[in-house]
């Protein structure tokens, strides 16, 4: 059942590509509460993905374009503005790629050319998408922008690779410019940090199923679903939030705030429980 939430509104999600994705459930969700929108990914993931499907339900009109390209992010924000009728009221950016993580290149084994092609489609676009959306005056006052992240931007994470610095990178973007778009246009900008969420992006991670058990484990209300996640992002484009920006606001079920737990220490010390430890190979 609506709320009609976002009734009236106006937005662009980026990144959309099959119902795994966050940004496939943000728009079936913002359809569902009143919003009208435009897709957007890149050229070649409109040919491999299912976005006909998601733009015929939503009614949404796809704009193949490549997030990293200041000429076509131009032509994304005017077509939208264009086919929907005025300034833009709010934007998702989910998009992340790490070619070091898709060839197997460990952190301390990185190809440089590739962490560049990182940090540029999974970073540094959202600086490209504000800065954007700031000189062409596209988004309207109090209109929002989310970019999605993950707690790797602050800690550790084995396996995470060169996409913990992407995501550092882009919840600093999102306060550096957050800081300006709201003192210049009123337009809030924030990152959700979201638990490990078996996306297409997310699948390619070394060891993920252990992480989300992990993830699962150490959370007191588990792990936040795509769908949950969605739900998230549309109270952050809803006129409820006009004054939360420049955050990077946990969507975990706790796990960021979580030491140890019940569950992982028992889980724990079930490794003990073998007398003879050499025996296992």
């Amino acid at each position: 059942m609506g709320y009609n939430l976002l009734k009236g509104k106006r937005g662009i999600i980026f990144g959309a590509l099959n119902d795994m994705s966050i940004a496939w459930k943000v728009a079936e969700m913002a359809h569902a509460e009143g919003a009208t929108f435009t897709l957007t990914n890149t050229p070649v993931a409109c040919r491999m993905g299912t976005l006909t499907e998601l733009s015929e339900k939503c009614n949404a009109e796809v704009i193949p374009a490549d997030a990293t390209s200041v000429e076509d992010l131009e032509a994304v924000y005017a077509r939208s503005m264009e086919v929907l009728g005025g300034k833009i009221d709010f934007v998702l950016h989910s998009i992340g790629m790490s070619l070091n993580v898709r060839k197997k290149r460990v952190y301390h084994d990185l190809n440089y050319s590739y962490l560049n092609k990182t940090l540029d489609i999974s970073a540094i676009s959202f600086h490209k998408l504000l800065q954007v959306g700031f000189k062409m005056d596209a988004i309207s006052e109090w209109g929002s922008v989310v970019g999605l992240s993950y707690v790797a931007a602050q800690r550790s994470f084995y396996g995470y690779n060169d996409m913990a610095d992407a995501k550092s990178l882009l919840e600093s973007i999102a306060r550096s410019f957050g800081y300006i778009y709201g003192r210049e246009k009123k337009v809030r900008v924030n990152t959700i940090s979201q638990s490990p969420t078996m996306t297409t992006a997310g699948s390619g991670v070394k060891g993920f199923d252990g992480l989300m058990d992990f993830s699962e484990r150490m959370s007191p209300l588990g792990n936040a679903t795509a769908e949950e996640c969605a739900g998230y992002c549309l109270t952050l484009f809803s006129d409820f939030t006009r004054k939360v920006t420049m955050q990077n606001l946990f969507h975990d079920g706790g796990f960021s705030n979580v030491g140890m737990s019940l569950r992982a220490m028992t889980q724990y010390n079930k490794s003990f429980d073998v007398d003879d430890i050499s025996s296992l190979d």
